[in-house]
């Protein structure tokens, strides 16, 4: 591959990684984004991976030939310290940059001076729509829109989440229940387009406040965040997790900043400099579950579409929901903003 393979790097949201034309791909996959993102080794010295997971990415995208679909999203997980590539979650993060990337490859076409993409994840089966400023025909990433764990401002992109409730699990509360024991912990397991595994950080003897570094530190934590978590998948239809990245472990506690809730999450073994969006959505809806461990100690405010600020370490993420009559939830959307870093070859 001396010519190389078309990548263009991109942030989405509070992470970044290469996005791919599917059929840009090599047969070798998998062995191809090891190589690319210099995996397996802490520091990916050897790769474009920046040593973290948030920074380990890749999004396949596809012109879609589903009904009112326009373009297909494959999320693929290279492991920093493993040689492993996984598909087994989704990303809402990546996600944020699908729409821009098929605009730039001109798989979709744009629409004015505002485009939407309806994107299928294909991790997950469900779908997303994306809202992109387009003026002048193209994509623009300059705008004043902020999420927190991001420097700067950049153009808004909205992300509107269509029948995400048990999109792995096969329900939203795959064990039937609003709250289990597992190893003696109270917990939600809960899953509307990221399994999570949600507890109080009181529960697990912490206050939910500390910093990332830590928590990483806390040897103790992380066993038993383990046991639980090890316990977790058989009940949430995801068999022996041993090797997955699902389920996300999500501690939390009473907001500080006034919010709705304050979190602490960990994907699976390295607690999250932020939390993801989907994971965001997934606490936000046990939020809404009367019972939970979320629900318990969550400010919600009232209505049927409610702002719903999810607390992380270096800010929030703000999720919006939409409930029925009866409560349940019907519709998530969330705020993110994308950035063109590099495009051109890539080699292995």
């Amino acid at each position: 591959m001396s010519d190389g393979i078309r990548c263009m790097w991109m942030r989405g949201g509070t992470s970044k990684g290469a996005y791919f034309l599917a059929d840009d791909l090599p047969a070798e996959r998998d062995n191809f984004l090891l190589r690319i993102m210099g995996s397996p080794d802490p520091r990916q010295i050897d790769g474009m991976g920046g040593a973290d997971p948030l920074t380990s990415k890749v999004a396949v995208v596809s012109k879609s030939s589903r009904p009112g679909v326009d373009v297909d999203y494959l999320f693929l997980q290279v492991a920093v310290d493993e040689p492993l590539v996984s598909d087994a979650q989704n990303c809402g993060n990546l996600l944020a940059g699908v729409a821009p990337f098929a605009l730039e490859r001109g798989i979709v076409a744009c629409t004015g001076d505002t485009t939407r993409v309806t994107i299928f994840m294909e991790n997950t089966g469900q779908t997303a729509v994306a809202s992109i400023p387009t003026p002048n025909a193209k994509p623009s990433y300059r705008g004043d829109a902020k999420i927190d764990g991001v420097p700067g401002c950049a153009a808004a992109i909205s992300l509107e989440f269509q029948d995400t409730a048990g999109s792995t699990c096969g329900a939203l509360l795959p064990t039937g229940n609003v709250v289990d024991d597992v190893a003696g912990v109270v917990v939600t397991m809960i899953d509307n387009g990221m399994p999570v595994v949600v507890m109080s950080a009181e529960s697990m003897g912490i206050t939910g406040q500390e910093t990332r570094e830590s928590l990483d530190n806390n040897i103790e934590l992380k066993k038993r965040l383990e046991q639980i978590r090890l316990a977790s998948g058989p009940l949430m239809n995801l068999g022996d997790v041993s090797e997955k990245t699902v389920p996300k472990m999500t501690l939390v506690s009473p907001a500080t900043q006034g919010g709705c809730i304050s979190t602490r999450t960990f994907i699976p073994h390295r607690c999250h400099a932020s939390i993801g969006v989907l994971g965001a959505v997934s606490v936000a809806t046990a939020c809404l579950c009367e019972g939970s461990p979320a629900a318990e100690i969550a400010t919600v405010p009232g209505g049927s579409e409610k702002t719903l600020s999810v607390e992380h370490p270096i800010g929030e993420t703000t999720v919006l929901a939409t409930s029925d009559d009866h409560g349940s939830v019907t519709s998530t959307a969330i705020l993110r903003t994308a950035r063109k870093l590099f495009d051109g070859n890539i080699f292995d």
